[in-house]
């Protein structure tokens, strides 16, 4: 095949010469036999870049090519002809401006856009002869480089069991395929995550911290694969049940007692402290110097998660002696 060359008369046509061209080119329709390929160049194709539809093995004596965007061979999906007689090209409804066609039917698409991705049809006309015209549909899908993608989600801040939240893989991408992953492994099978008909978009159904992430997502088509950041969720849960440390609980007069307590929370609990039902202090410490009997009796510590509106307490018995025990 020699070099591509562009013909030195292009028009635009009107609806009607639109009609009458494709009703003209679309004349005889009898199967091809010829081995018709297309390739792109280059292979790998990025966005903003050019990208030519390379034709190979065109048969002989021909009247002219379409190109569609799309399977389908419809007027509003007629990117541009070339007319060998006078050497014509002719735009249809699809042409975008960045296409050009050449004599030896090798497409050119410019500056290229993830829209221009997808499928195209090269419709071949044979010139009438003693058995008649022939007429052939080639097919050839393009593919761009897959962008890196990212997790947009509806609540990145859901409560624990409570919320649902929806995750969805950017940007939406022609005839690409998508992927999740959760803690570097595959989805797990439960039936609190469910994936949209293009795996597109992942839904959390009650968010526990088993599967609160982190999440990534992969954009895959035939030729490149991108995988996204990862994103965890900021899971508002507990207070779980708090612990009292130090354990023991029997003390001698004239000691000092110092209590902590915590509890599993996010955001942070509120902590606050009773001593036999009546309200001592906030905090997560509580500091007695120099106890006597008189402080013996129920310490409790109360933890509160104002995001989750969850409550939470746990209390121990301190007895307060005047003897060392045995």
């Amino acid at each position: 095949m020699g070099p591509l060359s562009a013909p030195p008369c292009t028009q635009r046509i009107t609806w009607k010469g639109v009609l009458l061209t494709a009703s003209l080119l679309n004349f005889w329709n009898p199967p091809t036999t010829a081995q018709v390929t297309i390739e792109a160049q280059p292979p790998k194709v990025s966005e903003g870049k050019d990208v030519l539809l390379l034709v190979h093995n065109l048969p002989q004596n021909l009247a002219g090519y379409i190109w569609y965007k799309g399977q389908m061979t419809y007027l509003y999906h007629y990117i541009t002809s070339y007319v060998v007689d006078g050497q014509r090209i002719i735009y249809g409804p699809a042409y975008s401006g960045r296409e050009r066609v050449y004599s030896n039917a090798s497409l050119l698409i410019q500056n290229v856009t993830q829209e221009d991705a997808g499928s195209y049809t090269l419709h071949i006309i044979k010139r009438r002869d003693g058995t008649g015209g022939v007429t052939g549909h080639f097919t050839f899908t393009l593919h761009l480089e897959t962008p890196k993608p990212s997790i947009s989600s509806s609540n990145l801040n859901p409560r624990e069991a409570m919320e649902a939240v929806i995750l969805t893989c950017d940007p939406a991408t022609p005839a690409a395929s998508y992927q999740w992953w959760m803690n570097g492994q595959s989805l797990p099978m439960t039936h609190r995550l469910q994936l949209s008909k293009t795996n597109r978009t992942l839904f959390i159904f009650g968010v526990t911290k088993y599967i609160a992430g982190p999440y990534e997502c992969e954009i895959r088509n035939p030729v490149s694969a991108s995988r996204s950041d990862p994103v965890t969720l900021n899971l508002l849960h507990g207070p779980d049940l708090p612990s009292i440390y130090p354990s023991f609980t029997y003390y001698r007069s004239g000691e000092n007692l110092y209590l902590s307590c915590f509890a599993e929370s996010n955001p942070r609990a509120q902590y606050s402290w009773t001593i036999n039902g009546k309200f001592q202090l906030s905090g997560q410490k509580l500091s007695i110097p120099q106890i006597t009997t008189k402080h013996s009796g129920l310490y409790a510590c109360s933890v509160r998660n104002s995001a989750t509106g969850k409550e939470s307490s746990k209390s121990i018995t301190v007895k307060v002696s005047d003897w060392i025990l045995p």
